[in-house]
């Protein structure tokens, strides 16, 4: 997944400017970014503090870690009753 140019923290910064009266298409274009961008990350950071979108992202990384330890474990577990099920 390509990485984002902009931080957790500037996105924040981002949306608390279009919050406070700015016009949408205006802080589109002042951060070059396009709309559907901007609305996209109102959906996922819309009012969060900075703490929060931390938070959001550490338990994002774990959530992934997780998944890659789950899909390990299941590997692991299929190549086992693979073995298990041949006749030597």
């Amino acid at each position: 997944m390509k990485r984002s140019r902009f931080t957790e923290e500037q996105i924040i910064a981002i949306l608390k400017e279009q919050e406070a009266g700015m016009v949408t298409a205006e802080v589109c274009r002042r951060h070059g970014i396009s709309p559907a961008t901007f609305y996209k990350w109102k959906g996922k950071f819309g009012g969060l503090e900075v703490s929060d979108a931390r938070k959001l992202r550490q338990l994002e990384e774990e959530n992934a870690r997780l998944k890659r330890l789950l899909a390990d474990t299941m590997l692991d577990n299929a190549m086992l009753k693979e073995i298990g099920a041949k006749k030597w």
